[in-house]
């Protein structure tokens, strides 16, 4: 099965919403939801697994937000094209590994998933460019109240909403947002900012989310608990706790250009040089060199490219992205010589003005 062109053209959900702090890469909210009277996911049959995507996708065709939505099953995909939606994280990776009866639908636009079969029976995901985390509680909210006139939820009175794992039983919320802060990384102030963080009730997690390693300086910051707390207070607490880490990280910015501008340059503009000019690239360096980008433009230094064109690059040098590219399966040193080239031809066509 291929995947529909429009899935493999731009990153649609990097032009939505208003990007109101170039800090701030993404919003992205998650809800858990189960259906009543059907075992979680793990523990069911394939037969229950049959009848909860059955389920799933009849509601999906009669909600006016997703019935143009593309539904893709997940066995049917080669395993590029599954990373190649998880790279996007427009699935996750749990659902990436396959599994019978796992599908996925995806709105036009790539704002909105709806992921059937994974830990719980559907994991509804919405998700913008920028920090426009109640924007994006607007979109999954009116979602999320479609597809329950077409599907009773598995609900307690007393606890909330039922999910497969305790901690994302109650509202089934989960809120991140994901941040770009090099000014902090490089102050070593991190450390103590994330443990702060950490004791008030948010998880920190890298790039491809939970169990990923912190690349790039680019951190994913998502509330830990769901029970005794509602979505709107949640999102109020992300929002706070965001702002004052974007202060922080704008302090140690300025610290940093008014103690050590001309150390900040020369790593800015030797990141330039090398993503104009290297031959070979592999993706660790390349995130951590378009962070130093990044940061040139955050601080006045660089005037392009854009941050949309930064984000977009930092997605398409992954592997799976690579490989759809090249139109076919890459070796690791094939990767790595594409992934240099298609930096280079976006340096020189794309961000001309740099030079």
């Amino acid at each position: 099965m291929e995947l529909p062109k429009s899935l493999t053209a731009e990153c649609g959900w990097l032009k939505a919403g208003t990007p109101s702090d170039e800090r701030v890469v993404s919003s992205r909210i998650r809800l858990a939801r189960n259906i009543e009277g059907i075992p979680f996911s793990q523990w069911a049959s394939s037969t229950d697994l049959k009848r909860i995507a059955e389920i799933a996708q009849k509601a999906v065709s009669a909600s006016s937000l997703l019935k143009s939505a593309d539904i893709l099953c997940i066995e049917d995909l080669d395993p590029v094209d599954r990373h190649f939606l998880a790279e996007r994280y427009m699935i996750s990776r749990e659902l990436a590994k396959s599994g019978i009866e796992r599908y996925v639908a995806i709105r036009p636009g790539q704002t909105v998933s709806l992921m059937i079969n994974e830990e719980d029976h559907l994991r509804l995901q919405a998700l913008m460019a920028g920090s426009n985390l109640r924007q994006v509680w607007e979109l999954i909210n009116t979602v999320d109240d479609e597809l329950e006139k077409h599907i009773t939820y598995a609900f307690s009175n007393t606890f909330g909403y039922l999910t497969a794992c305790p901690t994302n039983v109650g509202t089934g919320i989960r809120c991140s947002v994901m941040v770009h802060l090099p000014a902090l990384v490089i102050s070593r102030r991190i450390e103590k900012v994330l443990g702060a963080v950490t004791q008030i009730g948010l998880t920190v997690r890298g790039l491809a989310g939970e169990g990923s390693e912190i690349a790039g300086n680019l951190f994913q910051l998502s509330n830990q608990w769901t029970l005794g707390i509602s979505e709107q207070d949640t999102i109020a607490k992300i929002e706070k706790i965001l702002q004052q880490i974007l202060e922080q990280e704008r302090r140690a910015q300025d610290q940093l250009m008014e103690e050590n501008r001309r150390a900040i340059e020369d790593r800015v503009w030797r990141a330039y040089a090398t993503l104009r000019y290297a031959q070979v690239m592999s993706s660790n360096e390349a995130i951590e060199l378009l962070s130093s980008i990044r940061l040139g433009r955050t601080v006045g230094i660089l005037e392009k490219p854009s941050y949309e064109s930064i984000n977009a690059m930092l997605i398409s040098v992954r592997p799976a992205h690579l490989q759809k590219l090249a139109g076919k399966a890459l070796t690791p040193p094939e990767r790595d010589e594409w992934r240099a080239e298609l930096i280079r031809h976006w340096i020189h066509n794309g961000d001309s003005a740099l030079t």
